[in-house]
């Protein structure tokens, strides 16, 4: 776990998955919290009755920059997470990445913030050579097809990345970036629909887990506790301008590798993998990838994850969030 520390935080993306988690850890460590989140409603109770509600839309830069106050750490997690939703409105998620960016940068320089991080994803890697042995690293960067729409979200996030470079080069604005893996474990939400989510809602169900793909892309993983842990650390201890990945190397595994780990672990012997596979890509998808990420640089620098991939699944099958 990350040393404690307490600041006056701001932090985006607080109804979210991860967002929800950071906030958590926290409040635990005795931190002043300020939330910016679209939809005040949907933040949990325990959260929201312990923080400092700003409620604004992240593309609404005229709000997001008349907020006022010093915050010692910036974390900035909102982005739209919903695959199909990415095929669907690719000007509105890349407006909603890129700009929010710019804007929570702008807030960090003028209020002078300490240490900033950019939740970005190993999505802006697109599709690379590598392997096991030769895993991708930071420096690394491969091939993004912009003439598909669901590449609005890696493109964007990349784009957003280099914002960060850009207001440290020319403002000082001391940013850090985490380049996550699939991140999941306790406190997923039931209405959580990735496909980690939909295999363990298989195993509580007691129904076979249905692949719309032939499951060849290989997925990274990382469990939330660890990530959220990296998160605090790069915000602590990382280089300003820097990417990190944030990754367990030893839960790198193709979706078809992970959908039969859950039937022989978890299942009971009573489901099984099957297949039903469109012939669009109605489901938004992203293209078969065989990234293997690099922990390497992060390892290097003092933070190592802990969970492996079937306890990350035991975790989001039978533990809360607290």
């Amino acid at each position: 776990m990350c040393e404690l520390f307490k600041g006056r935080c701001l932090l985006t993306g607080a109804t979210g998955y991860i967002g929800s988690m950071i906030s958590r850890r926290l409040l635990s460590q005795g931190n002043e919290i300020t939330v910016i989140v679209r939809d005040a409603a949907r933040l949990e109770p325990e959260i929201y009755d312990c923080v400092q509600v700003i409620q604004a839309d992240m593309s609404d830069g005229e709000a997001i920059l008349q907020i006022s106050g010093k915050y010692d750490y910036v974390i900035h997690c909102a982005a739209p997470t919903k695959s199909a939703y990415m095929v669907s409105h690719p000007v509105e998620v890349t407006e909603s990445i890129v700009n929010g960016t710019k804007y929570i940068l702008e807030l960090a320089r003028r209020c002078g913030a300490k240490s900033v991080v950019y939740l970005s994803s190993m999505e802006v890697y697109g599709q690379i050579k590598c392997s096991k042995v030769s895993r991708v690293t930071e420096e690394q960067m491969g091939y993004i097809d912009i003439t598909d729409s669901r590449s609005c979200y890696p493109l964007a996030k990349l784009m957003a990345e280099g914002l960060c470079h850009f207001y440290y080069k020319e403002y000082e604005v001391p940013v850090k970036i985490a380049r996550l893996a699939q991140t999941f474990g306790r406190g997923v939400r039931p209405d959580d629909n990735r496909v980690f989510a939909q295999f363990a809602g298989s195993v509580r169900n007691g129904t076979d887990i249905v692949l719309h793909t032939a499951g060849n892309s290989m997925g990274n993983y990382c469990d939330i506790d660890d990530t959220v842990d990296a998160i605090l650390f790069i915000l602590l201890h990382g280089k300003d301008s820097e990417a990190y990945n944030v990754v367990n190397e030893e839960n790198t595994m193709s979706i078809r590798e992970m959908a039969e780990l859950v039937v022989a672990k978890m299942g009971g012997g009573s489901i099984k993998v099957t297949y039903n596979i469109p012939e669009d890509n109605r489901y938004g998808y992203a293209a078969d990838t065989g990234l293997w990420l690099s922990g390497k640089k992060l390892k290097e620098l003092g933070w190592e994850a802990r969970c492996g991939i079937e306890e990350m699944y035991r975790r989001m099958l039978f533990e809360k969030s607290l």
